[in-house]
């Protein structure tokens, strides 16, 4: 027989750097929201909702020679020809709103955002090109308070999701001390400024490429295992060799602000190590001991808007990878200190600081770890018997609904074999079953899946499964919701549903 030659149409695939998210991991996701938001909360901080697309310039990313501004951010042009493009994280958009609406709003301005982020940026294992962040910012102060908070904020957020204290540190550096480094090696000044952002994108990648492809970025550039070519920052050895002392202390060299004294001092190292003091002063104050808020030299931040304080916010245990060996999830969140992105709108200082939780990232970890409430069970599934008596089987469902239970009646057309596979993959955790004859009784049967399923792998064979009829009996159809409600609460008992 020949083949058909008719077209089928589109091929479904899902492009590369981006997911779908299944009900169970939206529901997960749901709840983890909402415990960070009740903590962003318990410290003051309002919500905002801004935009997916921001005018190309407003986000730091300006028209270059080319004939699309898409290095990093996806862009295209409006009507006015004008270049738009989707938001790469949520500070640059609150940069924008703050000088939109500067007098209107207080100062300091706290403020709490949730969405997805987009970056044209080539995917791999664990990068995506669009993901989910939640951020907390404070604008409008260069109280080194501010800073600390934001540290204190992470912490407190990280317990609240479940994560004990060892499994997670906040670290902290200051840009100040990184930049008082770098003009320690003749690389300070605006003439430098490209070849300072390339070395700390360098180390920015310490945790994840280690020592030796670090130095290859800091040098001449590397080649990755797939070909691609990354140019370096162009430091000489001994350049490469102060930045990978700073940023990498041996075991017996002192730790904290300590280590990063090893450098020739200048104003700039000074004024951050003045930072990093006050902040480890203001977090020990409040009872956050060095187990939960560190200082510590390689926290960097790669994005380029950052002048003061930096956040790192890491988890430190290890679970089982799928190929068996131990995996450490590592950072789940940072931020900093930003005091230029809105003085870009108004050509005025406006101080601020904040803090981004990488949620998908840090969602897997929670998993890993059991963290987080149950997974929700699917509907209660009331199945149709008898098509003639939809209307009964409708009011069923809608009885149940009606007293707080997800609830749905089977709206295919197969028979109740099918029916009961559609309610295993639903998650049913109970079917409602209603044939004539338990019409003709006014009653229902009610059959429990969850229990039905534990008594299945001890029955033997098909007449024991008859006669036994596991996990299923009948009420009164008055008794339905009553019923069902008494199956619902034995799973949320044993922490099933």
């Amino acid at each position: 027989m020949a083949k058909s030659t008719k077209n089928a149409g589109p091929q479904a695939r899902l492009p590369k750097g981006f997911q779908d998210t299944s009900a169970a991991d939206v529901r997960a996701m749901d709840r983890m929201l909402a415990q960070i938001r009740a903590c962003y909360e318990r410290y003051g901080f309002e919500p905002l909702e801004t935009p997916a697309l921001e005018f190309t310039d407003a986000l730091g990313k300006f028209l270059p020679d080319e004939d699309r501004p898409n290095a990093g951010v996806f862009s295209f042009q409006d009507e006015d020809e004008q270049w738009m493009s989707l938001r790469y994280d949520l500070t640059a958009p609150l940069a924008r709103y703050v000088a939109e609406n500067f007098n209107e709003l207080p100062k300091p301005f706290r403020r709490y955002a949730v969405g997805p982020v987009w970056r044209n940026e080539k995917p791999g294992p664990g990068r995506f090109r669009q993901f989910m962040q939640f951020d907390a910012d404070t604008v409008g102060t260069d109280n080194i308070a501010a800073d600390a908070e934001i540290c204190m904020l992470a912490a407190d957020t990280l317990e609240a999701l479940g994560i004990k204290r060892g499994d997670y540190v906040i670290k902290v550096n200051d840009r100040k001390v990184l930049d008082g480094v770098l003009e320690s090696i003749a690389l300070g000044g605006e003439a430098n400024a490209r070849q300072r952002l390339a070395v700390l994108r360098a180390i920015d990648k310490l945790d994840r490429l280690g020592e030796a492809a670090v130095r290859q970025l800091l040098g001449p550039g590397r080649r990755d295992p797939s070909g691609d070519f990354t140019a370096g920052a162009g430091l000489d050895p001994e350049q490469a060799d102060i930045v990978m002392r700073m940023v990498m202390p041996e075991p017996n060299r002192p730790t904290g602000a300590a280590a990063l004294r090893l450098s020739k001092p200048n104003a700039t190292l000074e004024a951050g190590f003045a930072e990093l003091e006050e902040i480890g002063r203001l977090v020990r104050a409040s009872g956050f001991a060095e187990d939960r808020i560190r200082i510590d030299p390689s926290v960097v931040r790669g994005l380029e808007y950052y002048t003061g304080p930096v956040f790192e916010a890491e988890l430190s245990f290890e679970v089982k990878g799928e190929d068996g060996h131990n995996v450490r999830f590592g950072s789940v969140g940072g931020g900093g200190r930003y005091d230029g992105l809105v003085e870009r709108f108004l050509g005025n200082p406006v101080p601020a600081t904040g803090f981004s939780i990488g949620v998908s990232r840090l969602m897997t970890a929670l998993a890993a770890i059991g963290g987080g409430a149950a997974a929700a069970s699917g509907p209660v599934v009331v199945l149709v018997m008898d098509k003639a008596e939809i209307a009964r089987y409708q009011g069923m469902a809608q009885a149940l609904r009606q007293a707080g239970v997800r609830a749905e009646m089977y709206l295919g057309s197969a028979g109740m074999k099918a029916q009961m596979k559609y309610a295993d993959k639903r998650g049913a955790p109970c079917v409602v079953i209603q044939g004539s004859n338990e019409r003709a009784k006014g009653e229902v049967e009610i059959k429990d899946l969850v229990a039905g399923a534990k008594a299945a792998a001890n029955i033997k064979d098909a007449k024991e499964w008859r006669e036994g009829r596991p996990a299923q009996f009948s009420v009164p159809e008055a008794e339905l919701v009553a019923a069902v409600k008494g199956v619902l609460a034995r799973y949320r008992e044993d922490g099933h549903g």
